[in-house]
């Protein structure tokens, strides 16, 4: 019988989170040995961008892919545990009112595909960026834009079961005129070099503008009884931080890398400041129209989330000589008429558009005068009192012109001149013998910097004089759209979504006695 001795059973001792990270973003990078550098990224330089040390980029959250697993898999538990209880106990009969829902419907139709093209888009620059640090940055927030959109798709399906207007809401994404303004902004990002996409996604929407979305509107839904929204929205909102946080790291990287990066850097700051101040016009009417049950207006949502928090964000930034966006004060004075602005534009064209209008309460508009002091009496309160009186007259108002569109933001032709909220802005440029319109000094400069790229822009509106969009007539448009007229569109009052309802309340107070 022979004998063997065993050897002592060792562990290794297990990493740290650090070094763990180090391996993942420095150990898997490598030099290629038969292909250069710039055939294996040929997007990384022809921007203008100079990079001289990739591993200088820091990820302050250094997430590795099994926490990255661990956490989203506990907040998807989470998630669909609330998801879950609200519909088996018809959470949809504890909303505020059935208006509510037109919002969510304009949610999912506008920004709910745009979390797809984030996550297209991530995907795409990581693929495309040279340094491994970043490039698996861009992978987590492609995952987690994946599972934005999956989520939120999940969590409005349960309307779908009961309300109009959801089932169809991609196709109507890539065809309805106005969600053609969140989609050309996503879109014209995609379409540009990976830089530019960081700094348009990264930076300018996620840092300085998703917190005018997630936070202030999603206490809205909250207030509003609608507990499977909020929950995806806080879901999503924690994912966000991080977001935000990798914006402001990816600027200050590219500010500290090279000082002829500051003036590229600069511009794409400014345009999609821009661009992104017009896309949260939706967002704005949501929150001081479409929420029955209000939290603060778009006024104080503004004033709080970007001039307050962006204020401190750009003096902050401003060590490395980035100023505050350019038209930044314009944007500020249009807190004051952009909400209203919007709202009058879908009650026009109400038939045209994929959820219900209605003109707002005599308690509404007293609420509006206290958050639009200077404002809303002067200039937007008439309007409504006139259009309450053509409704009881039986001359509901309807705009049947096919509106002028900015060639830029794709917005109707219907905002005003700085400082004379009583003369709509109207600008022009002229490119290859053609004249192109555009509603702002901002939309202008966003053109006249690249007019090769916007004068190819889809105009829904070009598109139907063009025949593109299945006919001449609104019938054959709608059509196209898939929008189902007399149901999807059309005022709140009267509506299948409002008559539904109405039956369920009376049922209740019957078995309530």
């Amino acid at each position: 019988m022979s004998t063997t001795t065993a050897a002592p059973f060792t562990t290794k001792a297990k990493l740290g989170l650090k070094q763990r990270y180090a391996l993942l973003t420095r150990g898997l990078d490598w030099e290629p040995s038969y292909q250069s550098k710039s055939a294996l990224y040929p997007y990384a330089e022809f921007e203008g961008i100079k990079i001289h040390d990739w591993s200088k980029w820091e990820d302050p959250f250094r997430l590795t892919m099994d926490a990255y697993w661990k956490f989203q898999a506990e907040k998807e538990r989470k998630l669909y545990a609330v998801l879950d209880s609200f519909a088996q106990n018809n959470g949809q009969l504890g909303l505020s009112s059935p208006r509510y829902l037109n919002a969510i419907k304009l949610f999912l139709t506008g920004v709910s595909p745009l979390e797809y093209q984030a996550h297209r888009g991530f995907a795409h620059v990581g693929r495309h960026t040279p340094g491994v640090g970043p490039r698996i940055a861009a992978q987590m927030q492609s995952l987690d834009e994946l599972r934005h959109v999956q989520t939120q798709i999940h969590t409005l399906s349960h309307y779908n079961k009961f309300f109009d207007g959801f089932n169809e809401f991609s196709h109507m994404h890539d065809r309805v005129w106005y969600l053609s303004v969140p989609k050309s902004f996503f879109d014209d990002a995609r379409t540009a070099g990976p830089f530019e996409y960081f700094i348009a996604i990264g930076f300018a929407f996620e840092y300085v503008l998703t917190n005018l979305l997630f936070v202030p509107f999603m206490s809205g839904a909250a207030y509003n009884g609608d507990l499977a929204t909020v929950t995806f929205g806080f879901s999503a909102q924690s994912d966000e931080s991080r977001h935000m946080t990798l914006g402001i790291e990816v600027i200050k990287f590219l500010l500290e890398q090279d000082p002829d990066n500051l003036p590229i850097v600069q511009k794409w700051v400014d345009k999609w400041f821009w661009r992104g101040h017009r896309v949260l016009g939706l967002v704005a009417m949501m929150m001081d129209y479409m929420l029955p049950k209000k939290i603060m207006s778009w006024r104080e949502a503004w004033d709080i989330y970007f001039t307050e928090a962006g204020g401190a964000l750009f003096g902050d930034l401003s060590r490395y000589g980035l100023r505050v966006p350019k038209y930044a004060d314009i944007a500020t004075a249009e807190a004051e008429h952009i909400s209203h602005q919007n709202w009058c534009t879908f009650y026009q064209y109400t038939h045209a558009a994929a959820f219900h209008t209605w003109l707002p309460s005599a308690e509404e508009m007293d609420w509006l005068s206290e958050k639009y002091p200077n404002t809303f009496d002067k200039y937007y309160r008439p309007r409504y009192e006139m259009w309450a009186e053509m409704e009881k007259e039986g001359k509901r108002f309807y705009n049947n012109a096919l509106p002028q569109l900015c060639t830029t933001c794709q917005i109707p032709m219907v905002y005003t001149e700085p400082g004379d909220p009583t003369t709509i802005s109207f600008r022009s440029s002229h490119f290859r013998g053609d004249t192109y319109h555009f509603c702002s000094d901002g939309c202008k400069d966003v053109f006249d910097g690249e007019p090769e790229k916007y004068a190819q822009s889809w105009l829904p509106v070009h598109q139907i004089f063009q025949g593109q969009c299945g006919g001449a007539s609104m019938e054959d448009v709608l059509k196209y759209y898939r929008l189902n007229p007399g149901v999807d569109n059309m005022d709140q009052t009267g509506s299948p979504d409002q008559v539904m309802w109405d039956a369920w309340m009376a049922a209740r107070s019957k078995v309530g006695g």
